[in-house]
């Protein structure tokens, strides 16, 4: 049996629920802070854009730049895609998410892969015959 997911004792549907100045209080210091000094009209697009993908009225997934836009209940089960500094990459909003950072589970830098060093690349290797 699985089991149900809570933010601070409540479920998902309660958070769904609550008034938005409630569920800010539910929040830690540096998100509620962030969300009462006031949404950019980026931030706005995408509650707009999220509120119409639950009614359906959207078919073509979300794309945003809000890296620092903070997730609400309401944004579970969504695919967001987030752009990292290069491309969008798409994002499974879970209830674990909740009061997090969007930014938060998209990485914007990748591991860094050295091929095999090139003849003179190094002192020793410039005695190394071609052959």
């Amino acid at each position: 049996m699985p089991r149900e997911y809570k933010y601070r004792g409540y479920s998902l549907e309660q958070l769904q629920g609550m008034s938005f100045e409630v569920f800010l209080g539910l929040l830690p210091s540096r998100q509620r802070r962030t969300l009462n000094r006031g949404i950019s009209d980026e931030k706005k697009k995408l509650i707009e854009e999220t509120r119409l993908a639950k009614e359906g009225k959207i078919k073509n997934p979300i794309k945003t730049h809000a890296r620092d836009m903070v997730i609400l209940p309401s944004m579970v089960g969504l695919n967001i895609h987030v752009h990292s500094g290069k491309e969008f990459v798409p994002l499974d909003v879970k209830p674990e998410m909740v009061g997090h950072y969007i930014g938060e589970y998209v990485i914007t830098n990748k591991k860094v892969v050295h091929g095999t060093p090139g003849i003179g690349a190094s002192r020793s290797s410039l005695y190394v015959p071609l052959k």
